[in-house]
């Protein structure tokens, strides 16, 4: 029982190491984009759920408790925490937006890194067999799997905190009434 627990618990951890090992330096690369990428989502969660419905109650109790909301300096007041509130919600989506299309580039160059190993082993060979080819074939499609999982992983993610934001900005400044 022990050791199975044990086997159960290292298998997460053997798994990727097997896959560095098997994808060169570019899979470590693609693995810190990732982890990259999700702390960003974590983050943006934890803000639309927690941090927004605070700073939102408390912006709109002080918004409330003005005695005129018709003046310029009142509704340049108005535009400031509407503004506010979106850069708060757009924070970190451009490096979201940057991390989803740069994983499957990184796995494109471990493709091609992989490539040029089977190229170089074939010239050094001076033969194609498929023994030879594996090792860099291995490598390039471990690459490309990587890169490609890390982007669809966070393509959701990223057009879905984009359009929270526009839509609750909306919702923010219909709330924020004169």
């Amino acid at each position: 029982m022990p050791d199975s627990l044990a086997h159960g618990l290292l298998a997460p951890y053997l798994a990727i190491t097997d896959l560095f090992e098997g994808g060169g330096p570019f899979v470590a690369w693609i693995f810190l984009c990732c982890l990259v990428l999700w702390t960003l989502v974590v983050e943006r969660m934890l803000y639309f759920s927690r941090v927004l419905p605070r700073e939102f109650a408390q912006s709109l109790a002080l918004w409330k408790a003005r005695s005129e909301h018709q003046s310029w300096c009142a509704r340049q007041i108005r535009e400031a925490m509407i503004s506010r509130f979106r850069a708060g919600m757009t924070a970190n989506l451009r490096l979201m937006r940057v991390l989803v299309p740069l994983a499957p580039l990184l796995g494109l160059i471990g493709t091609v890194s992989g490539m040029l190993e089977v190229f170089d082993s074939m010239a050094l060979r001076g033969s194609a067999d498929a023994r030879t080819m594996a090792s860099g074939v291995s490598h390039a499609m471990i690459c490309t799997l990587s890169g490609l999982a890390v982007s669809i992983t966070g393509l959701y993610p990223a057009f879905y905190f984009q359009n929270r934001a526009q839509r609750e900005t909306e919702l923010l400044s219909d709330r924020f009434g004169y």
